[in-house]
């Protein structure tokens, strides 16, 4: 057995693995990369594969990082079969076909300034009705069911308790008359997550390919961000102000829906009733058609819930609905909220403020003092929601620079991803434990830790790949290939790189207030605003020539 570490390399997206094992080629997922403009830049290079030549594939959950580039591979070539557990392949039905809508209205975007400067115009990563048709590779499969792809391979689904659906992938290869097996983490959720259950344990591995996103880390438990989640959001309310909160569109919304009809059984002193009133008087939005769709997906999968859940169903209490909750389906709908002066709850999608509805609503909010921004899942550094998360002065939105006045939060326990705590318990339970373990879907700070961790408290060997690097899974793991980067930037480069990105902002800076100063429904305050930020843009352009 081989393994090509192709995405999810010292870093936490693009997830993408080519395995060589017993005369056949497939992939362990294929995931979009998100970031900065450089990173997503990588979804539209070539595959470092032939995709025609991919006999089928097995894909660990729904995340846009694991599945986002599956179009993409049908489109270049691919037609085997994708094997996935059932609820990962009922959201990607939705997920993939959102993801091809945003892929085109990019393209658009993206074009209008490709198109001003001469350049050539890009089609886009995908369609929306190219994603339609790569939905008809998957093969849906349950939890604990041994399938057999060939006589020599042999593949099992166990729940990850990541997300709905998401899995652990146990390979079995039979070559030359032995067995070796390799196992696939995915995303490793907490033993704590909202509607799921704990991730599964598995008895023995030869190798094992395991995430490291909080590597370094420890979540807070259930009981503190829930406390903490009540307090951000009554104090937020009582000032008269909006509380955002930009959520993945499936998994972490439906959690805090969750959370959110749960909180009235854990207090009853005075201080939590005053809290808890506040909150049950204000109207909580969800405000993403993919998260509409999602939590219905959830409702009729609801057989993978954890047992107190499925206790609650059983009584008549549905965990994903409660008084106040409503539904924004349409752009209007959505516009209609930031025009509402009562103060409210805002969940909205995409949850590293990269594309989608929050963006709008970060517009609207995030200059306001009384508001609040609720961070609750991992910001990748690059996004949006990581600049904010991480005490940026002002961003920029839809080409205008916004100040962040708002309250700014962070609850880290609600992450999907287990802990250093959990990824070194999912370790310790093998009864045979691995011969060796490759740290991938990490940031390199993290896995260096979680690495130095399982090295000098279990004794097996771990290794974190590069990108482009071949493994053969041996009795010694050896490095047999490794594909070149193309060769980065140099400092001189980058400096005229930048230069000419500032120019094209500039330029779209121009066309959008050259709008907003001829909008005579323009309030004079928000002409003031505007006039600020020109100033303050102008004395930064000064410090740079001056300098």
């Amino acid at each position: 057995m081989k393994i090509t570490f192709l995405g999810a390399t010292k870093t936490v997206t693009g997830s993408n693995f080519l395995v060589e094992a017993a005369g056949k080629k497939f992939l362990v997922d294929c995931g979009m990369f998100q970031g900065r403009g450089d990173t997503e830049a990588k979804n539209y290079k070539e595959f470092a594969y032939n995709p025609a030549e991919i006999d089928f594939m097995l894909l660990t959950h729904a995340h846009i990082d694991h599945s986002g580039r599956i179009p993409k591979l049908y489109k270049d070539g691919f037609k085997g079969p994708i094997f996935a557990h059932k609820a990962t392949c009922d959201l990607c039905n939705i997920m993939l076909q959102d993801s091809g809508h945003i892929q085109e209205m990019e393209s658009v975007w993206k074009n209008k300034k490709r198109q001003r400067k001469g350049e050539k115009l890009l089609d886009p990563l995908y369609t929306a009705q190219e994603a339609l048709r790569s939905l008809e590779l998957f093969t849906p499969v349950q939890y604990d069911e041994i399938i057999e792809i060939d006589k020599n391979i042999h593949v099992r689904f166990n729940d990850a308790g990541h997300m709905l659906g998401s899995s652990i992938i146990e390979v079995w290869e039979n070559a030359d008359g032995k067995e070796v097996k390799a196992v696939f983490t995915g995303d490793l959720g907490n033993n704590d997550i909202p509607l799921l259950g704990e991730p599964t344990m598995i008895d023995d591995a030869d190798f094992l390919v395991m995430e490291s996103t909080y590597g370094s880390r420890l979540h807070n438990k259930n009981s503190e961000k829930a406390e903490i989640f009540l307090e951000v959001v009554s104090d937020t309310l009582d000032r008269g102000g909006t509380v955002v909160i930009p959520s993945f569109a499936v998994g972490r919304t439906q959690e805090i829906l969750y959370e959110l009809n749960k909180l009235k059984e854990n207090r009853t002193d005075e201080k939590f009733k005053k809290e808890y009133a506040t909150l049950m008087k204000a109207p909580v939005y969800v405000d993403s058609p993919l998260a509409i769709s999602a939590t219905q997906i959830f409702k009729d999968n609801m057989e993978l819930f954890d047992e107190e859940t499925k206790s609650r169903i059983s009584m008549g209490d549905n965990p994903l609905e409660f008084p106040g909750l409503r539904f924004a389906q349409t752009a209007e709908e959505s516009k209609a909220l930031n025009e509402n002066p009562v103060p409210s709850i805002i969940i909205s999608a995409s949850g590293m403020c990269e594309v989608g509805r929050i963006k709008h609503h970060l517009k609207h909010h995030l200059w306001e003092p009384n508001s609040t921004i609720l961070f609750v899942g991992y910001q990748a550094p690059g996004t949006l929601g990581y600049s904010i998360a991480n005490g940026a002065e002002s961003v920029k939105i839809f080409g205008e620079e916004i100040n962040v006045n708002a309250h700014i939060e962070y609850i880290e326990g609600y992450s999907g991803h287990a802990d250093q705590e959990w990824l070194m318990n999912f370790i310790y339970s093998f009864i045979k434990k691995p011969k060796h373990i490759f740290l991938v879907h990490g940031e390199e700070e993290a896995q260096e830790i979680l690495k130095d961790k399982i090295v000098n408290e279990t004794g097996i060997n771990v290794i974190i790949p590069e990108w482009g690097e071949t493994y053969d899974l041996s009795e010694e793991v050896k490095l047999t290939n490794k594909i070149p980067f193309e060769k980065p930037l140099n400092l001189r480069e980058e400096v005229i790189r930048r230069l000419e990105q500032i120019k094209m902002e500039m330029e779209e800076m121009e066309s959008y207030i050259k709008q907003d100063v001829n909008d005579k429904n323009l309030k004079e305050e928000d002409m003031f605003r505007i006039n600020e930020k020109m100033k303050d843009l102008e004395r930064k352009i000064l410090n740079v020539v001056e300098g």
